[in-house]
């Protein structure tokens, strides 16, 4: 049975598959992720959303129902890797333009940009800030003159790539 005790304990990928694929037989992503990915113990919540990018994009389909709450956790936790896998969660998520959040769209701009953020937060904020402004030509005007502006000396890899694909129209 899947507990938070043995949550807690997942220590590396051979552990977190084994209870991703317990997770997979019971079929019931959405009542995992509710359980567990809001628990009290950051390391609780930091496991079982490890373990939930563990699944396909079809099975994390069921998780659409929660995009709103997982872009809340993100934006509210003081945890780094609970807020890069929430947002790595989120961006697998389809996302449409009755789904843009002008606080969440605010939280991925100033953490894309800020060069405090860790780097995996800050491209998946970009990647999600593209996709939102989409939906908006004047957002999306903004949001290139951001990513222009950015004084990319101060940036990792990760974000320098996801900028230039992003700059360059290969990223869709």
């Amino acid at each position: 049975m899947i507990n938070s005790e043995r949550i807690k304990v997942v220590k590396n990928e051979i552990d977190a598959q084994l209870i991703y694929h317990e997770l997979k037989s019971e079929g019931d992503f959405v009542s995992f992720a509710r359980r567990f990915v809001y628990d009290t113990d950051a390391k609780v919540a930091r496991n079982a959303l490890w373990i939930l990018t563990k699944a396909s994009d079809q099975e994390l389909s069921a998780l659409q129902v929660m995009l709103h709450e997982l872009m809340e956790r993100a934006m509210t936790t003081d945890s780094s890797a609970v807020r890069r896998l929430s947002l790595n969660i989120v961006e697998r998520l389809k996302m449409e333009e009755d789904d843009l959040r002008t606080d969440f769209l605010d939280f991925c701009l100033e953490r894309m940009a800020n060069i405090e953020e860790l780097p995996g937060c800050q491209s998946v904020c970009m990647k999600l800030a593209f996709r939102m402004c989409r939906f908006y030509p004047e957002l999306m005007g903004e949001f290139m003159r951001t990513i222009e502006g950015m004084e990319i000396d101060y940036y990792k890899p990760a974000v320098k790539c996801i900028r230039s694909r992003i700059m360059s129209g290969k990223f869709k």
